[in-house]
């Protein structure tokens, strides 16, 4: 912060374009390398330890996720969206914080019994639990540190604290794995992964909490930061209704295939939210007073997103097979069509998310509760629908319909919200995505002539992606145009 004020102090600070080719280049490399390291990672262990293994550690995954969202609680999005934060407001959010940390720690650590009796009466959970839920205090200590960088624009340290911690961990995880410590390998390999992300963020942020807690900070970022938190947990429990009903109506193996094919599809979807959200929510407060030139600036973010979203998810879609079979085998083959359609709800996730974006970074956090009230309205009818069929892809059959309804219903309460034309908004992802699909018919046609999976996965990926831009070179595209000059240009 120290930095940025000298620079515009002597005026040498760097344009807003630069700023956020810079913000949107190291987002980038976080997510990419993020991505190869845990993809690394992940496919050792899936290759090493069980299915039940994988189950059980989903079950406490489920509880971890609630206690992050009753931790932060929605100040550290308030604080990206204050549009000046005060040193003050940022020292409250983090000492709430700590003490939220300590507080759900001690419910959770007294509660692991429950949990244990509660999931097939397995006591293997007790002492997992109560070691895993550690990790959502380191994380809570970073979590202002975080948001104080993205909302300057500085991700390069967050970048970095990923990479280390990534690495760390899953040399950690891969050992114990190979050790034979089964589950355990998951639990420290969480640990691990908090506990250096948030040391480095500490040591190389250049910010301390200075003061305490301050009610008028608290006020000040509470209308934003409640409506955040009231979405969030709804978010969080109808995301982890099933690992619920799978995990209890259901036995550990099958929770390990549909955590698999989760955790697989989100490497894609999460990544692209966190790019857009880190990325966006910052820039789009600045022009929240100019409404012509944040919708300018909005028609350009929907293209941009699915520029990349649509070949993505896409080839992960029509690519899932020799991706399992290559990185696998046959083990987890049971997970393949499940991954499928959750690539595919993928889509429609980040979508409502990016236009999350839009109406947070304009204030109307409010609008995101009811926008995750009909999402969860969604999901509820779609479990009722399908949880008599005794199927786990019937199950996520039933995620993919409900998510196309949330976007359909997000798109509409958006468009009223901006000003910006429903039709123009649907209108600038159609391009991308008819380019998409037929891409994916043509890998999909090459998968019929090529039966060796690695070779097939690599023919893909090239001839798809290749075919892709080469299109939009020929058309003259304007966002791959400006995505090829802010990979290229050089941000210091």
């Amino acid at each position: 912060m120290a930095e940025t004020a000298r620079e515009e102090a002597s005026g040498t600070a760097p344009s807003l374009k630069v700023r956020t080719a810079r913000t949107l280049k190291w987002n980038g490399i976080d997510r990419i390398s993020t991505q190869v390291l845990y993809a690394v990672t992940g496919v050792v262990l899936a290759n090493v330890l069980s299915k039940d293994d994988f189950g059980l550690v989903g079950v406490l995954l489920v509880f971890q996720a609630f206690a992050t969202i009753f931790v932060d609680s929605g100040f550290g999005a308030a604080l990206l969206q204050k549009k000046h934060p005060l040193e003050r407001d940022y020292s409250t959010v983090f000492w709430f914080n700590t003490c939220m940390c300590v507080f759900i720690y001690l419910i959770l650590y007294f509660s692991a019994p429950l949990i244990a009796r509660a999931f097939h009466n397995d006591m293997r959970l007790i002492p997992l639990s109560r070691v895993m839920f550690l990790s959502f205090i380191l994380n809570g200590l970073g979590i202002v540190q975080t948001n104080r960088l993205m909302k300057m624009m500085q991700v390069k340290q967050i970048a970095l604290a990923n990479i280390a911690g990534l690495t760390l961990s899953g040399i950690a995880g891969v050992w114990l794995a190979l050790a034979g410590y089964g589950p355990w390998a998951l639990v420290w390999q969480t640990i691990v992964l908090a506990a250096i992300k948030t040391s480095w963020l500490w040591l190389t942020g250049g910010w301390l909490p200075r003061y305490g807690m301050s009610a008028s900070s608290l006020r000040s970022v509470y209308r934003v930061g409640a409506s955040v938190f009231a979405t969030s947990l709804l978010n969080t429990i109808f995301l982890n209704v099933y690992n619920f009903v799978i995990g209890i109506w259901y036995s550990f193996a099958s929770l390990g295939d549909y955590t698999q094919a989760d955790k697989w599809s989100k490497m894609g979807s999460a990544s692209l939210s966190q790019i857009l959200t880190s990325t966006f929510v910052p820039l789009l407060s600045r022009f929240q007073d100019d409404r012509e030139r944040y919708r300018e600036m909005m028609g350009k973010v929907n293209r941009l997103t699915a520029f990349m979203l649509f070949p993505f998810m896409g080839g992960l879609v029509v690519m899932a097979e020799p991706l399992f079979h290559t990185l696998f085998g046959t083990k987890w083959d049971s997970a393949i069509p499940l991954f499928q359609l959750l690539a595919a709800r993928g889509i429609f996730t980040v979508l409502c998310s990016l236009y999350g974006n839009y109406l947070l970074s304009l204030g109307y956090a409010r609008s995101l509760v009811v926008i995750e009230v009909v999402k969860d309205c969604a999901i509820i009818a779609a479990i009722g629908a399908t949880v008599f069929l005794h199927s786990v892809e019937a199950l996520v059959w039933g995620q993919l319909v409900a998510g196309v309804l949330t976007w359909l219903f997000v798109l509409r309460l958006t468009s009223r919200a901006t000003g910006f034309p429903a039709g123009s908004l649907f209108g600038g992802l159609v391009p991308y995505l008819l380019l998409t699909l037929a891409c994916m018919a043509l890998c999909h046609m090459l998968g019929l002539v090529v039966p060796y999976a690695p070779l097939l996965l690599a023919i893909q990926c090239v001839v798809g992606l290749g075919v892709y831009l080469a299109i939009l070179r020929l058309c003259g595209d304007s966002i791959l145009r400006e995505a090829l000059g802010f990979l290229l240009k050089k941000t210091k």
